[in-house]
């Protein structure tokens, strides 16, 4: 276990009354949380998204990516149902961090698409570690789960994490003329499981 839950607390949102539950990493002291709503230990399979710190995405509303599209239908989604869990993730821009993810920014200003920004930064495509997601998961109590997900690595190692994942449940919003190439990109060189509508069509 790389994780010890720290503190949980109610936090009313606009969709619903969830519960935030703080997380820290024990070797590192970083922080990560997730949001809870219901009763998520009745032994059925919990929605549950995994979504990745994108302070650009979630908080300025950009549109070169999906990520604050994807946080507020997520937890729209949770909502409807009654119950769930947003794991949000710390590991800013792919975990290269806010700082070098600007840096990427500007180099896919001259042309290069996501994964290219990266590597000539000296980073993988992607630096994510989703285990500490299957910790939290843990420390929930919580082991059979439906992923709002496009992202097929969640997928994979959450499960050989020991997550059951009884059904993948995609998540495409967003799509805009700013983010159409870093979409295509994760389709193309991540593998992303995406049906792009091409906005300049």
């Amino acid at each position: 276990m790389q994780l010890r839950l720290v503190t949980q607390a109610k936090l009313p949102t606009q969709w619903g009354n969830f519960t935030i539950v703080g997380f820290e990493e024990i070797a590192t002291g970083k922080d990560h949380a997730a949001l809870v709503l219901g009763n998520i230990t009745d032994q059925s399979s919990v929605l549950t998204r995994v979504h990745s710190e994108c302070l650009t995405g979630d908080a300025l509303f950009s549109l070169r990516c999906d990520c604050g599209f994807q946080l507020e239908a997520a937890l729209k989604q949770i909502a409807k149902e009654g119950k769930g869990i947003l794991i949000y993730h710390r590991q800013e821009g792919r975990n290269i961090g806010l700082l070098n993810k600007i840096r990427a920014y500007a180099l896919q200003d001259q042309g290069l698409d996501t994964v290219e920004a990266n590597e000539q930064l000296g980073f993988a495509a992607d630096e994510r570690d989703f285990t500490l997601c299957a910790d939290m998961l843990n420390l929930l109590g919580v082991s059979h789960i439906r992923l709002l997900t496009n992202n097929p690595e969640k997928i994979k190692v959450l499960k050989e994490a020991g997550i059951d994942i009884v059904a993948r449940v995609p998540l495409e919003v967003g799509e805009n003329p700013n983010n159409e190439h870093y979409l295509e990109t994760k389709v193309a060189k991540m593998g992303h499981l995406l049906h792009l509508h091409h906005c300049n069509d």
